[in-house]
């Protein structure tokens, strides 16, 4: 079992920046990526981006240049740096735990971010 908690969402005008946080806790071991998800008022949910155990990170295009993702293994944490918000950027953000192997994953709450025009 995993465990996932965001933190960091709100509420930001259009050119500013939010930290996202994720904390995870349990099974830490069978975990081989982490990503960050959005849903947006009637959309369907979309990758925002991924970094996996290597380091390695992959991004959405609509994100790429204003959105950073890392970690902190000592702290079991991914972040996802915000910058240069838009409007179009407001959605529930949720992280996501991917097992290795591909046998399952796991989901935070979500956390909310809002950005106004």
């Amino acid at each position: 079992q995993v465990q996932l908690v965001e933190s960091g969402g709100g509420f930001m005008q259009a050119g500013g920046s939010l930290r996202l946080s994720c904390a995870a806790s349990g099974s830490i071991f069978s975990i081989n990526a982490m990503g960050w998800y959005r849903q947006a008022p009637g959309k369907q949910r979309e990758s925002v981006a991924i970094i996996t155990r290597g380091g390695s990170t992959n991004y959405a295009d609509s994100v790429k240049g204003r959105f950073t993702i890392s970690r902190d293994n000592d702290k079991n944490t991914v972040y996802l740096q915000m910058s240069s918000l838009k409007p179009e950027d407001t959605a529930v953000y949720y992280c996501k735990a991917i097992l290795i192997g591909g046998i399952g994953n796991y989901w935070g709450q979500g956390t909310q971010v809002t950005v106004s025009s």
